[in-house]
């Protein structure tokens, strides 16, 4: 066990595993802190269903390339614990880690105080010991009272996409799901707004209006989009003709234009050419990663006798399975390859809607249980598969997935490794 686990696990015995949506405790840990959450640097707040970690990415990117020093706070965590928290571009050290952690448990007491706000309290501390330009800050659950709304004023506060997911902690509707994710804004922060549905779009400026926030909304005040091999922004300040970025899938037009539009609600200004840079560095491992190296890896060239084409994603609800599908079709379209889904879920999520968007498109499901708490059966997930107009069935492991997957007789496959951010970390621990 290392000692960052070690810390973890001394934390997690003392602090719930449980989502509780409050404020209440966050504030008074903090006060008991010192308040550290004043004595960070100008901050872009970022919720949202899908897109939020993306959008992060190009705006992180983007400001590096402009020459500044930012944190990052995001969860979950891929590969390791200490990406969640990066302290002036780098992974916060493990000793800093437990530092951080142990100071606020030490401050805390006996007070009842949540495991993800106590990480949140921790990745304050940690932000405020150290100077820095910028910090993009990463919504957790919802907006309104996640542990992240403490922040008096930000920088910005941006909405990616609003779509179904948390429903039993957000609401059952969009306009419920959207209204929560709306709670970051504030009069004083311009609330930037990523392309939504309808609904969803109508809550996101509403509630804009009558926060005092002004609104910056995609469609309305500024547009991006992919336009003969570039990416384009505009809005009322004129024209961008950047590069495309590295990350792959139509919907990075959305996360990227979210990210400009961000900085310019911000009024900081960025040469053309940085911003090209930056959009086109900008990396976010385990959202339609391609794998090239690793035990999985071996295990299908092997088996198929040609290097295999093994993709990444961990999306686990229906509006992130739609976007992934939209890529893997247009995929086909451009190279043909027999679609093979391995996928794991968690319990709590939307199977059925996750898959749907993937039938007509993939061949086969082949189902396996990631190794998390709150993982659903394999048994179950192939079940909602097979409601979804798949071809589905559970395998005991991801080795017996791929075997299974390297044996379809209509060439070798293209594999789409997906369902999970918790099985998207686990491969990427043995495969990146």
């Amino acid at each position: 066990m290392t000692d960052i686990q070690a810390a973890l696990d001394r934390i997690a015995a003392r602090r719930p595993r449980i989502i509780d949506l409050s404020l209440d405790r966050v504030h008074a840990a903090l006060a008991r802190l010192g308040d550290p959450h004043r004595a960070l640097p100008p901050v872009f707040h970022v919720a949202g269903t899908n897109g939020k970690g993306s959008t992060i990415a190009f705006l992180r990117a983007m400001l590096t390339a402009h020459g500044k020093s930012v944190h990052v706070y995001t969860s979950p965590h891929l590969v390791r614990y200490n990406e969640r928290i990066i302290i002036a571009g780098e992974d916060i050290s493990d000793n800093a880690l437990i530092n951080a952690l142990d100071t606020v448990d030490r401050a805390v007491g006996e007070e009842k105080l949540t495991y993800f706000e106590t990480i949140t309290c921790a990745a304050f501390v940690a932000f405020a010991q150290t100077p820095a330009d910028y910090l993009l800050l990463e919504v957790g659950l919802g907006g309104r009272l996640d542990a992240t709304n403490v922040i008096d004023t930000p920088l910005v506060a941006a909405v990616a996409p609003v779509d179904m997911d948390h429903e039993h902690f957000l609401g059952n509707t969009i306009n419920a799901i959207a209204a929560e994710k709306a709670g970051i804004f504030c009069k004083g922060a311009p609330a930037v707004i990523g392309r939504q549905n309808a609904d969803a779009m109508a809550v996101l400026l509403q509630h804009a209006e009558e926060f005092g926030a002004r609104a910056y909304a995609m469609g309305r005040d500024w547009d991006a989009f992919f336009e003969r091999g570039r990416f384009v922004f505009q809005d009322d300040a004129g024209l961008l003709d950047l590069d495309l970025p590295r990350l792959p899938g139509a919907h990075q037009a959305d996360n990227a234009g979210l990210a400009v539009a961000a900085l310019r609600a911000a009024d900081i200004s960025i040469g053309h050419d940085v911003l090209s840079r930056g959009i086109a560095s900008a990396k976010w491992s385990g959202r339609l990663q391609r794998l090239t190296r690793g035990p999985l890896i071996d295990l299908a060239t092997d088996l198929s006798g040609e290097a295999p084409e093994i993709w990444l994603d961990g999306g686990h609800n229906p509006h992130a399975g739609r976007a992934v599908a939209a890529v893997m079709a247009d995929m086909e379209a451009r190279s043909p390859r027999p679609l093979i889904l391995i996928a794991g879920m968690q319990a709590n999520k939307n199977a059925r809607g996750f898959f749907a968007n993937f039938e007509g498109v993939a061949q086969r499901a082949l189902i396996i249980a990631a190794d998390s708490d709150g993982a659903a059966a394999a048994a179950d997930v192939a079940a909602a598969a097979i409601d979804a107009g798949l071809n589905a069935s559970a395998f005991g492991s991801i080795e017996n997935a791929v075997r299974a997957a390297c044996a379809n007789e209509g060439g070798a496959p293209r594999i789409l490794i997906c369902g999970s951010l918790y099985l998207a970390g686990e491969v990427l621990r043995e495969n990146d």
